[in-house]
C-alpha cells in the first residue's frame, strides 16, 4: 500500500527556518515528480514548489518563496526535503507533500498532476 509520510514543520518566529521532509513508499510506479502545496487559513490549496526528475532535474517555485525556500530530493528513494528560510507570517499554512509519475504533458505545478498526497504538517510563523 502506498504511503506518503511527511515530517517536520512546527512553529517559528518570523525570520526563522524550518525543514519539511517527505517520503513516498509502496508499489507506486516510477515516481518522477514530487511537490509541496500549502493551504493557508481561509484560502484554497496552492502550489509552493516542485522537483521533477526527467531528462535531468528541474525545480519550480512560486514567486513568493523564491530565494527563501529550497527543494531537494532523491528520486531513487522517493524522498524530498524543503528547506524554508526567512519565514514570514504569510507562510503559515498546512503543507502537503504530493508525488506521482509525471508524463510529458503533466504540469508539475498543478494539483491534478498528482495522485499521492500526504496529510500535511502545520507550519506556523509568528511575528
Amino acid at each position: 500500500q502506498e504511503q506518503v509520510v511527511e515530517s517536520g514543520g512546527g512553529s517559528v518566529e518570523a525570520g526563522g527556518s524550518l525543514e519539511l521532509s517527505c517520503v513516498i513508499s509502496g508499489s507506486i510506479f516510477d515516481i518522477n515528480g514530487m511537490a509541496w502545496f500549502r493551504q493557508r487559513p481561509g484560502n484554497e490549496r496552492e502550489f509552493v514548489t516542485a522537483i521533477r526528475w526527467s531528462g535531468g532535474v528541474r525545480t519550480y517555485y512560486r514567486d513568493s518563496v523564491k530565494g527563501r525556500f529550497t527543494i531537494s530530493g532523491d528520486n531513487a528513494r522517493n524522498t524530498m526535503i524543503l528547506q524554508m528560510n526567512s519565514l514570514k507570517p504569510e507562510d503559515t499554512a498546512v503543507y502537503y507533500c504530493a508525488g506521482d509519475h509525471l508524463w510529458d504533458m503533466d504540469d508539475a505545478t498543478e494539483q491534478p498532476s498528482y495522485d499521492y498526497w500526504g496529510h500535511g504538517p502545520q507550519v506556523t510563523v509568528s511575528l
